[in-house]
């Protein structure tokens, strides 16, 4: 059984790209930061809203996506404006969060894994991924305290995240398993 093929997953992961290089021009108060977080978070909630409407069949999965990720948008968006009620925008993206996580959460994470027909190197990145994001969290709240390295460990992690959604876009499909008859059965 192949998944069907998902409608702009490559323009949705330049704008998280965009998005993540807009948060970390915020948290260096670089200028255009909270413009280009303003055109992600808002492109993001038109191009999903857009990817679930073509989509042929809806489940009750699909819904809750398109929930989430609409009220993330929306909530991004509220806080850029500095505007009210964006702790109900939370608690709905927390609710459909947990939702997704409960009922299809463990299983996304596991079916990706095997699909990868080099292992090691699957891992190497993902734990690139790991500490690229690491970096990011640990980078900010140095940036915060002011200490001496904060803007190096921020931009490596945001280096080392951007370096693998670019692999896991333009790269990940020499990465992953065309025989669809290897006897391996997904959970």
């Amino acid at each position: 059984m192949r998944p069907s093929k998902k409608v702009l997953t490559l323009p949705l992961r330049i704008l998280s790209i965009a998005l993540l290089i807009g948060v970390a021009m915020k948290i260096l108060a670089w200028p255009m930061a909270t413009e280009i977080m303003f055109f992600c978070f808002a492109t993001v909630g038109l191009l999903y809203g857009y990817r679930f409407w073509k989509k042929p069949t809806k489940q009750f999965m699909d819904y809750n996506k398109l929930i989430m990720v609409s009220f993330w948008a929306v909530n991004g968006i509220f806080n850029l404006l500095d505007l009210p009620y964006t702790l109900f925008f939370q608690a709905i993206i927390a609710i459909s969060f947990i939702l997704w996580f409960v009922l299809e959460g463990a299983t996304y994470f596991i079916n990706g894994d095997l699909k990868s027909t080099n292992k090691s190197l699957q891992l190497l990145w993902n734990l690139a991924m790991v500490f690229g994001t690491l970096a990011i969290i640990s980078g900010s709240l140095l940036k915060i305290l002011n200490w001496e390295y904060a803007i190096s460990l921020l931009a490596m992690g945001v280096a080392i995240v951007c370096a693998y959604i670019f692999r896991d876009t333009f790269v990940g499909s020499g990465l992953q398993n065309d025989d669809s008859n290897n006897g391996e059965y997904q959970l």
